[in-house]
């Protein structure tokens, strides 16, 4: 268990720098921002969506995670949900709660993701399926707000760049059944 790698977590989330042309901060201020993040995905949105959710465990970063295992993650995608990760012998940890479920269209989640956890902010990530003219539209949407030292608006891009790498990496685990090897240009 990597309890004592909080701080670890921390750097890591936001000093990475992973761009995408799919990729916008579409609001930053202090006091919140807003992210959004969009691709298409060359499968059918029920097959989009188990992956999502049920399969989060094979494509979600082990860097992005506090045990440095996302074979400990899952979603419960049912109102009051959890999107949780398992640290072992009864411990683990809330990432963020289920608010809205339409199975193959829309799955909300509210919370602080990881380190953002640990400030006095709260937000909600929207996502949102639909059908492309081939395949599955997929968008990301994370609204955050609240109070941090010196304001939000300075974590913005290095969170868009997280979300961005976990919608190239499903991306990839759909398309290629290998998360590893996305495409994180």
């Amino acid at each position: 268990m990597r309890i004592a790698t909080i701080g670890a977590l921390f750097v890591s989330i936001f000093v990475i720098d992973i761009g995408s042309a799919a990729a916008d901060v579409v609001d930053a201020e202090t006091t919140g921002f807003t992210t959004v993040n969009e691709a298409t995905i060359d499968a059918s949105r029920d097959i989009v969506w188990r992956a999502a959710i049920a399969e989060i465990d094979q494509w979600w970063s082990s860097d992005h995670t506090i045990s440095g295992e996302a074979s400990r993650l899952r979603i419960d995608a049912k109102p009051q949900g959890c999107f949780c990760e398992h640290l072992g012998e009864g411990a683990g940890v809330v990432h963020m709660t289920v608010t809205m479920v339409n199975p193959t269209v829309v799955l909300r989640l509210t919370g602080g993701l990881g380190p953002l956890g640990l400030m006095g902010v709260n937000g909600n990530m929207t996502w949102e399926f639909s059908d492309a003219e081939v395949g599955t539209r997929v968008k990301f949407t994370y609204a955050v707000g609240g109070y941090r030292p010196g304001g939000m608006d300075s974590i913005a891009a290095p969170v868009d760049g997280v979300i961005g790498e976990a919608l190239r990496r499903l991306i990839a685990h759909v398309e290629t059944g290998d998360a590893e090897n996305a495409d994180l240009e």
